[in-house]
């Protein structure tokens, strides 16, 4: 009776011993299996993940075509004065739009010089430094375009030869050939007065006038949606 006790213990022992092992394997089983379907998930995941947002090079040289907001003056801007504009046609890059028209363009006043009095010309200069759309701003770099005066000195000569006929006539008319000499001379010196507080020049840019800059550094930003593709497309080929 004893032996069959004893008997009956291992072999109940051994029972539970085996269904350990059982149960422990089905959990093995069971953890590899949700591993492998945790892996495969994420696999899926990141095949389904849209590609990082690919950029495109704008060359240094490509034109930037801008409609100006705002009338830009000599007398009324100064060297640090911001602008502001719009793109008028859009930027192209190998046949796609990279930049939209309508894009807000700003910049500065590079130069801004009236003439001086009897001479010189008023010199105007501006620069684009900022492009922004879709919520971005983008920092450019662009040669500056210059406006000038025409140079003022014919009439200067006019002014002053006009106030020493006139002078001449009156000195004429009020005490013969003398009074025409004496009179020639003031009325040279009238003009020359006239053309020193006349004959300062300046230049406007009005609103609305269209201003073609080119950039004088490459630039770098996103790629539209097609060219993007084809590059990534390009990419895992």
């Amino acid at each position: 009776m004893g032996r069959n006790t004893g008997l009956l213990t291992v072999l109940a022992a051994a029972g539970l011993l085996q269904c350990a092992c059982d149960w422990g394997s089905g959990s093995s089983k069971a953890g590899s299996t949700d591993s492998s379907t945790v892996s495969k998930g994420t696999e899926k995941a990141a095949e389904k993940a849209p590609p990082a947002p690919a950029n495109v090079m704008v060359p240094q040289g490509t034109p930037l075509q801008v409609r100006l907001n705002q009338a830009v003056s000599t007398d009324q801007n100064r060297a640090g004065d911001r602008f502001t504009a719009v793109l008028a046609a859009p930027v192209v890059v190998n046949e796609a739009e990279v930049i939209p028209q309508g894009a807000s363009v700003s910049g500065r006043v590079g130069n801004s010089a009236a003439s001086g009095r009897l001479k010189g010309r008023a010199v105007l200069s501006l620069a684009v430094d900022r492009i922004e759309w879709n919520g971005r701003t983008y920092e450019v770099v662009t040669a500056p375009v210059t406006r000038a005066s025409a140079d003022h000195k014919k009439r200067n000569w006019a002014l002053i030869g006009g106030g020493s006929g006139a002078g001449a006539l009156i000195g004429g008319l009020a005490g013969g050939g003398s009074g025409a000499l004496i009179g020639a001379g003031a009325g040279a010196a009238a003009g020359t007065a006239g053309a020193a507080l006349t004959g300062k020049r300046q230049v406007r840019i009005p609103a609305e006038s269209l201003l073609t800059f080119r950039l004088s550094q490459p630039v770098s930003v996103p790629a539209p949606p097609m060219m993007s593709s084809a590059k990534s497309q390009k990419e895992r080929s």
